[in-house]
């Protein structure tokens, strides 16, 4: 299987894409450590994929640098190492530019931007000391393209992009890859929020007519944490189903 003997970090790993992204790596044969905000949802998918030995929960905020250490810790505690980081976990709370709270901009950037940047400062060392390890960064096409409504979570994943090309300059050298993934309209808890009109819009603006399944994205990040990707660095990958085309 691709993935034997690695081990992989997923944070927002208890829902959606996340827990999509956790089947799929544990079907490859990874040890698998999902870290979510949300306890229960981290118990029901341990209890789903049967709390064995291969997968472990860790509640975590991202955006504080003492849960963000403890995460750190507990994996390399429980399996040795890390592999693969997958910067998963977000938040949207959307709103035009004149109605938008500051309390709305903080806290999506706080998790999808300082959250990102918080996790891969703490995990970086580690890959460094190993000599071995890979990133992969949930961007949006909204942070590629932008989105009416969505001057917050458009900015954190315009960011992304960018930590995500540094990063792959700068830890490039040490045998560490850094990539991004950037989702068109995934149907998840996330996208249940959005009227009806707009994903229906969305999916006919969509050339392969359809909305994507989180194993669309849960499959990119496999490909890209695996050694198939071995030559692919400061890569954005589109899951999009080329709703846009740049």
């Amino acid at each position: 299987m691709k993935m034997d003997g690695k081990v992989v970090l997923i944070t927002g790993g208890a829902k959606g894409i996340g827990k999509k992204t956790a089947e799929k790596f544990l079907k490859e044969g990874a040890k698998v450590v999902i870290a979510d905000f949300d306890a229960a949802a981290g118990a029901a998918a341990l209890e789903e994929f049967g709390a064995g030995e291969d997968v472990k929960f860790i509640q975590v905020d991202v955006t504080t640098t003492q849960h963000v250490e403890a995460m750190v810790k507990f994996t390399k505690d429980a399996y040795g190492k890390v592999d693969v980081l997958i910067n998963n976990a977000g938040i949207t709370i959307d709103g035009f530019l004149t109605k938008m709270e500051d309390s709305f901009w903080e806290k999506v950037i706080a998790v999808n931007l300082t959250g990102v940047f918080k996790c891969t400062r703490a995990i970086a060392p580690l890959m460094i000391e190993q000599g071995s390890g890979v990133i992969l960064n949930a961007s949006s096409v909204v942070g590629l393209y932008g989105n009416v409504g969505q001057t917050n979570y458009s900015a954190t994943k315009a960011g992304v992009i960018g930590l995500t090309k540094s990063w792959a300059k700068e830890l490039g050298p040490k045998g560490i890859r850094v990539n991004a993934v950037a989702p068109g309209f995934i149907v998840t808890d996330m996208t249940a929020k959005v009227p009806q009109k707009v994903l229906d819009l969305m999916e006919n603006k969509t050339p392969l007519r359809k909305l994507g399944r989180p194993e669309d994205i849960a499959s990119a990040y496999l490909f890209l944490g695996s050694d198939d990707a071995s030559f692919i660095n400061g890569a954005v990958l589109s899951v999009d189903g080329g709703l846009v085309m740049g």
